[in-house]
């Protein structure tokens, strides 16, 4: 990379680490959002242990959130509503 990109902001955007895992209700949440073109998708990792056996599960959803902060909230939100809807069923 030359200098004057560096200078001027030519190189490569460098998206801010991964959110920390929250716990709930006995599940691992990472937000996780997806950078698209106008924002970030709502995406989330929902992690647990079931039997001894890591089990991993992704939500994606369609909507795009222009903040990225926003968007992690949102991820958030979703995923718990997802493990009360759907508690251990979502790893069938």
């Amino acid at each position: 990379m030359s200098i004057l990109s560096r200078l001027f902001g030519g190189g490569p955007k460098q998206e801010p680490p991964e959110a920390a895992p929250e716990e709930y209700k006995g599940y691992h949440i990472t937000a996780t959002p997806a950078k698209v073109e106008g924002g970030y998708r709502i995406h989330a990792r929902i992690e647990t242990e079931m039997d001894g056996e890591a089990k991993v599960q992704d939500i994606l959803r369609a909507d795009v959130i222009g903040d990225r902060d926003a968007a992690e909230a949102a991820s958030l939100r979703k995923a718990k509503q997802v493990i009360d809807e759907q508690g251990d069923a979502l790893f069938d």
